[in-house]
This record gives structure tokens, C-alpha cells and sequence, in this order.
């Protein structure tokens, strides 16, 4: 069983270095996936997994994690805008309790009030179609959220030497 770190702060201690970590955006139908470099400078991508149940979304998830050597799992966790959780973020921590019983490695949570608005503005501006954009901005939802703990981890570890 994996520990759940409620801030950034709390979890960077507890990553071992060099290795890639992992980022979700959950959805209600689908799992937004995203990797990063070994680095952590990186957050691709990756793919989206379509729901089914709570036991073989899991299996995929872990499927990637060890497949990549993910050291770390980051879930967007979808804040109201005056900053209050509702039903949505009570569901991510819950998911999160329950991945937590079936994986190693520690799992946090990133505010992801405004991934999805950055990605979907992303993908128009890439003249992204609206099928392409429906297939692909749950994963590229997912990159904005790992991205920003990226950059949050490597700005810390700058402030720190």
C-alpha cells in the first residue's frame, strides 16, 4: 500500500530521483494518462484509457507504471473555483485510496481547475479537429497537470541548492 500525500511539499521528499512520474485526469468516462522524462523535465501524453471498472482501469494504470518505471502517480484534482472540493474531487481521493491499495509507489494530488481550458486552447490552436480534440484532451488534460508538478518539483529544487 502507497502513501497519499495531500500537497507537493509533502510528497517530493518521498521520490527517489531520476525516474519518471505519472499524471491522471479522471473523468467520469475516461482516464487522461501522462509520463515524464526520467529527468522530470518532461510530461508527455501518453494515452487515454476508457473507463470500465474500478479493478481494470487500475490493472492499465499499473500496467503503465511498470512498464515506464513510474516512481510517483499525480492525480488532478478537480477543485471548485472558489477553491472548495465537491462531489468530483470527493470521487479522485477516493480513487486515489483505492490505487493506492494495489500500488508502491506515492500518490499526490495536483489542482487541475484550468488543465482542461488550457489543453482544449492548446489543441485550437493547433487546428486541432473536433473529433481529434474529443479522442485526445482527456491525455493532453493529463499533461497539464503532471507538467505543473513538474515544474513546481524542479522550481523547489532550484529555491533549495
Amino acid at each position: 500500500m502507497s502513501e497519499i500525500y495531500q500537497s507537493i511539499e509533502e510528497l517530493a521528499p518521498n521520490l527517489p530521483p531520476m525516474q519518471a512520474m505519472m499524471g491522471l485526469d479522471l473523468g467520469t468516462k475516461t482516464i487522461g494518462v501522462a509520463v515524464s522524462d526520467g529527468l522530470r523535465s518532461v510530461a508527455t501524453p501518453i494515452e487515454t484509457v476508457k473507463r470500465k471498472k474500478f479493478g481494470l482501469d487500475a490493472q492499465r494504470l499499473i500496467e503503465i507504471a511498470k512498464d515506464r518505471s513510474i516512481c510517483g502517480i499525480i492525480l488532478g484534482l478537480p477543485m471548485n473555483m472558489d477553491g472548495s472540493e465537491g462531489p468530483r474531487a470527493q470521487s479522485t481521493r477516493a480513487f486515489a485510496r483505492n490505487l493506492s491499495a494495489l500500488v508502491d509507489v506515492p500518490i499526490g494530488f495536483w489542482d487541475e481547475r484550468l488543465s482542461t481550458v488550457a489543453a482544449e486552447r492548446a489543441l485550437l490552436e493547433a487546428d486541432t479537429s473536433r473529433k481529434r480534440r474529443s479522442e485526445v484532451i482527456d491525455h493532453v488534460a493529463a499533461s497539464y497537470i503532471l507538467q505543473g508538478v513538474l515544474d513546481r518539483l524542479n522550481h523547489m529544487g532550484s529555491a533549495s541548492k
